[in-house]
This record gives C-alpha cells, sequence and structure tokens, in this order.
C-alpha cells in the first residue's frame, strides 16, 4: 500500500458581504486624491449615530487603518469601511463625493430613509 500524501490544510474565511453597499466611482476619485494629497492610504469611515434633526445622522471620517470588525467596500483600489452597527441603516446606499455650487462633500444615497434633512447628514427610516 502507497502512503497517501495529503495537501496542507488550507483555511479560508469568506469576505462578509456588505449589503449591496457600493462606493461610487466620485468617491473613489476623491479619496485617491485625498491620498495623494496626505501622502498614505486615506480611507473614509461611514457610520450611522442616533441624532441629527430626523432621527439618525451619518458620520464620516478620514482614517488610515480599519477596525477588525469593519466592513470594507472597495472601487477603484480605494475603500469605506462601514461598522456592522451601522450595515442595516445602509443597505443599498451608494457612498458618492459631489462637487456642487452649494459645495463639495461624501454623500449617502441611502434608499431606506424615508426622510432626510436639507444638508443630507441626518434621516429617518
Amino acid at each position: 500500500m502507497t502512503p497517501v500524501q495529503t495537501a496542507p490544510l488550507e483555511l479560508k474565511v469568506s469576505a462578509r458581504s456588505p449589503e449591496g453597499i457600493v462606493l461610487a466611482e466620485s468617491a473613489a476619485r476623491r479619496l485617491a486624491k485625498l491620498g495623494e494629497i496626505e501622502g498614505h492610504v486615506v480611507m473614509l469611515r461611514v457610520a450611522v449615530e442616533g441624532g441629527g434633526c430626523s432621527g439618525f445622522q451619518y458620520r464620516l471620517d478620514l482614517v488610515e487603518t480599519a477596525e477588525a470588525d469593519d466592513l470594507r467596500v472597495e472601487a477603484g483600489g480605494q475603500a469605506a469601511l462601514v461598522d456592522p452597527v451601522s450595515v442595516p441603516f445602509l443597505k443599498g446606499s451608494e457612498i458618492a463625493f459631489v462637487d456642487e455650487l452649494a459645495g463639495a462633500q461624501f454623500v449617502i444615497r441611502n434608499p431606506n430613509a424615508a426622510t432626510s434633512c436639507g444638508c443630507g447628514v441626518s434621516f429617518s427610516i
């Protein structure tokens, strides 16, 4: 009888689904530009918190590192990070960057929001 050779055990962990959350090309381009200016990789952390004039509000921060439980949403070599608690509120959303007469900013196009305030920072479900 010949000995059976087995390959080393390789475990793979599948990436968690970002629940249809997408990073628009406009946001990816802006993150790349900000990274060039800063001289290092910059990621956009997106979170939903209680508060604001409509019940919930978005918190957007530029960060260099991800937390262990963050979900990564990537496009064009750039990334947005979403904490697990915020994912249900952002399901199906698009993270974009707009440069308009009123100002330039990252925006969340959220299909779950029933109403939002005029500035787009707070919303209700």
